[in-house]
């Protein structure tokens, strides 16, 4: 008689912390559905991953990264580490020589696999998944209103002559975009490069796949769910917001002590003095012009807040933390953002858009003043500011939303959203948002269910 044994899920994060948090809170999320979990990753990554997981029932399994690959530096197994996002591409390609490895260490699993969950910018491991003859879906670490619109980009090609003039998009034409709010070359008017050959061929890999894993949930985007679902595809399961599943005890990429920001914090509070958090993401290329801008609007606001910045932007910041010491903590290492956003003194979050950063926002019920700077965090701005109406949007004096950020604009916006009528709005929006997230997790929830719709595609192991 043959042995029942649990299904089996194999996860292959893409190297990047905001592509890796997420899918470890999904393996937590399996976990708990009794389902055996073993996680791919590379040695410089495994440590973190092991740490932030706390769990020794799901097994973690190194496999090398290439070395010696023309365009990336040496000894570099996460995008943090790359000297700067031009890198970008050719570290995901090179991701690509590991899959004979990959391919090997699947065989050898002792346990034989019920399907492959990989990252989407992993798209070689549905080949994988294939010869090994399980069902392989891809993990999206965008919105579904982000990936449509990126979809949509490539069957209406915008045909505007200048790159800041507005356009629509026939299933929605009550929102408005400009070339410029897609990366370079994707609002090209003929784009092509090695990005538009590496996004073609993920493309491909993913319309083969079984369909996509979301990190949203339903009621945040339905008609756009709904419409991806329908018109679009592949088939995708929003099992988000990720960030609300049950966190490990030591849930950190760091060892770093967050008590320093915590007491300053609770003295805020004490002092019934708002906080706005400033934070832009591990990936973003700014310059020092446009970061002493934003430092010099902080500073004319008036407002107190704590801003995390990168070990080479502090550098541009001189003088700044005398002359705001009364009312601003800048903070040089790794902060647990969840932990900072939830804490009741902070009443605005001064964010890029990267995806994650909205959904924290939105789950801690704080309003987002928008400064996208790349990838797809301008057509976040969009959905943020214009679409669900959790936040408002700093815009460059030129008209063009790729311009540069003036310091009275930054003041402007951030007295606007801390003080303002139009704060009020989008405060009480994110409220609203922010409690059906931790309605769609729990039990009998929206994502709740689907993330069980998909543990039982998954197990039909239908080809």
């Amino acid at each position: 008689m043959e042995t029942i044994t649990s299904p089996h899920f194999v996860i292959f994060p893409f190297m990047a912390h905001g592509h890796t948090i997420p899918l470890l809170h999904l393996a937590t999320l399996l976990r708990h559905r009794f389902i055996t979990v073993t996680i791919f990753t590379t040695p410089v990554n495994a440590p973190s991953i092991r740490n932030f997981l706390q769990d020794a029932s799901i097994s973690v399994i190194e496999l090398p990264f290439p070395k010696d690959v023309h365009d990336i530096p040496p000894n570099v197994e996460n995008t943090e580490k790359l000297p700067s996002m031009s890198y970008f591409y050719p570290f995901a390609i090179a991701t690509k020589l590991m899959q004979p490895l990959f391919e090997q260490a699947l065989s050898a699993l002792q346990h034989s696999p019920t399907c492959v969950i990989s990252d989407a910018f992993l798209g070689w491991t549905q080949e994988s998944a294939k010869k090994i003859g399980v069902p392989m879906y891809f993990f999206s670490g965008m919105s579904v209103f982000a990936t449509t619109i990126g979809q949509l980009l490539e069957i209406e090609r915008a045909e505007t002559i200048s790159a800041d003039e507005s356009f629509t998009f026939s299933g929605f034409p009550w929102l408005k975009f400009t070339r410029n709010d897609f990366p370079p070359p994707f609002g090209d008017l003929e784009p092509k490069g090695p990005a538009i050959d590496f996004w073609i061929e993920l493309g491909i890999s993913i319309a083969k796949s079984r369909g996509m894993i979301t990190n949203s949930f339903y009621e945040l985007e339905p008609r756009f769910a709904d419409y991806f679902n329908q018109h679009l595809g592949p088939k995708s399961w929003c099992v988000g917001p990720l960030c609300l599943a049950k966190r490990p005890i030591k849930a950190a990429f760091s060892q770093t002590d967050n008590n320093k920001q915590e007491t300053w914090l609770n003295n805020k509070l004490t002092e019934k003095q708002p906080v706005l958090y400033v934070a832009f993401g591990t990936q973003a290329d700014i310059s020092a012009e446009q970061i002493q801008e934003i430092a010099k609007g902080l500073e004319l606001s008036n407002t107190c807040f704590l801003w995390v910045i990168r070990q080479n932007g502090i550098e541009h910041l001189a003088g700044l933390e005398e002359r705001v010491k009364n009312r601003a903590l800048i903070v040089k290492e790794w902060v647990d953002q969840n932990q900072v956003l939830n804490h009741k003194s902070i009443k605005g979050f001064l964010s890029h858009c990267g995806w994650n950063s909205i959904l924290e926002s939105i789950c801690a019920k704080v309003p987002i003043l928008a400064l996208p700077f790349m990838a797809e965090q301008h057509v976040n701005a969009r959905m943020v500011t214009e679409e669900i109406g959790v936040g408002l949007r700093i815009m460059p004096r030129n008209g063009s939303v790729r311009g540069f950020v003036e310091a009275e604009e930054v003041e402007k916006m951030v007295s606007v959203l801390m003080e303002g009528e139009k704060g009020e709005m989008v405060r009480k929006k994110v409220k609203e948002l922010g409690e059906n997230a931790e309605e769609a997790m729990k039990e009998g929830g929206s994502s709740w269910s689907t993330l069980d719709l998909f543990i039982d595609d998954a197990c039909a192991r239908k080809l």
